[in-house]
Formats: structure tokens, C-alpha cells, sequence
């Protein structure tokens, strides 16, 4: 069987059979078509503007101070910044590693609300960070990407760079532990 019968022009009823086919189509075509019939985008559980309310609401005292904020939200990926404060600082003028540790943390975090919706108990039970070179005065910007999302355990790596500047500062990797659904208290 080939792809005979596959566009709308050709047969209209079997549009998405795939069992129909002879059409000579590149396969860049064919690839474009069977994408765009069985393509179904996943419905988001936030709106970036929804996942700040329920931060806020569930870790106040990490969000209302404004050192974080949410840039972008994709699937399995998110992108943070923090917000250069002089309280973030350490001796020598250089952002401390507990605050580049924490930007990395909420990455994570809000990575994973952004494909599981309200999990307000999901903990981490592992980072490991690598510092590479000392970050300019300047907000940091953390790059977090899941790399395996299961139904206990999510796993995900962080880059951080200074705003304005394309060499990384820091590497992290970590692992958080999922409450199976249900388990949430309310």
C-alpha cells in the first residue's frame, strides 16, 4: 500500500486512513501530513499567570519578595529568572551559590508543575550542581529541562547563565520524588 488517498482534495472521507496510499510524495510531505492530522497539542494545566497564583499561594514567603521570576513555560522545559539583588550576593561581589543553587531548585520545580498541574508536595530528593565560572552583576537566567518525567520520580537538568551572556555559570541536574496522585493533602 502506498499514500494514494491520503489528501483531502483526493478523498475527503479517508483523510486521516492510512491504510490508503500510492501518491509519490517527498517524504518531508508525507511526514507534514500524518503530523498534522494525528498532531494533538497537550493541554497545558497552567497559563504562565495561573502557575505564579499557585506558587504564590502554596510557597508565599519564596514569591511575594519578587527574586524570582517565571520567563517561559514549555513542555517539559521552563525558564527562570532571578532578579539581581544585593542580598543574593556574597563576599567579593559575586552572586552566592546558595541563591544560584535555589534558582536552580524552583526550575525544576516549576518545570514539573508545568506538565503535572497542582502538586504541591512533589520534594526533591537530589541536586547536584557545578559551578563553572563566576556570573556577572546581572540577573541570573536558569534554562530548566525535564529530561524523564515518570509517575513518582521527575528528573531534569538546569543551565544558568548571566542575562545578555552565552556562556554558562552553572550546571545542575536533580531528581524529585512525585506524591502518587491522591496522596496530596488538601
Amino acid at each position: 500500500m502506498g499514500w494514494k488517498g491520503l489528501c483531502r482534495e483526493e478523498n475527503p472521507a479517508a483523510a486521516t486512513d492510512f491504510r490508503l496510499c500510492d501518491r509519490r510524495a517527498s517524504r518531508d510531505a508525507r511526514v507534514n501530513l500524518v503530523l498534522g492530522i494525528m498532531s494533538h497539542a497537550k493541554p497545558r494545566p497552567f497559563t504562565i499567570d495561573e502557575l505564579r497564583a499557585y506558587l504564590i499561594e502554596i510557597f508565599p514567603e519564596l514569591w511575594k519578595r519578587g527574586d524570582f521570576r517565571i520567563e517561559d513555560l514549555a513542555p517539559m522545559a521552563a525558564t527562570l529568572r532571578l532578579v539581581h539583588h544585593p542580598r543574593h550576593l556574597r563576599y567579593g561581589g559575586t552572586i552566592a551559590g546558595p541563591a544560584m543553587f535555589a534558582l536552580c531548585d524552583v526550575a525544576l520545580y516549576v518545570a514539573i508543575l508545568g506538565e503535572l498541574g497542582r502538586v504541591a508536595h512533589a520534594v526533591t530528593t537530589n541536586v547536584s550542581i557545578n559551578f563553572l565560572r563566576k556570573p556577572a552583576p546581572a540577573d541570573l537566567i536558569g534554562k530548566a529541562r525535564l529530561i524523564k518525567l515518570g509517575k513518582r520520580l521527575a528528573v531534569g537538568e538546569v543551565a544558568l547563565y548571566s542575562e545578555g551572556e552565552s556562556d554558562m555559570v552553572a550546571h545542575a541536574t536533580g531528581t524529585y520524588s512525585i506524591p502518587a496522585r491522591g496522596d496530596e493533602p488538601n
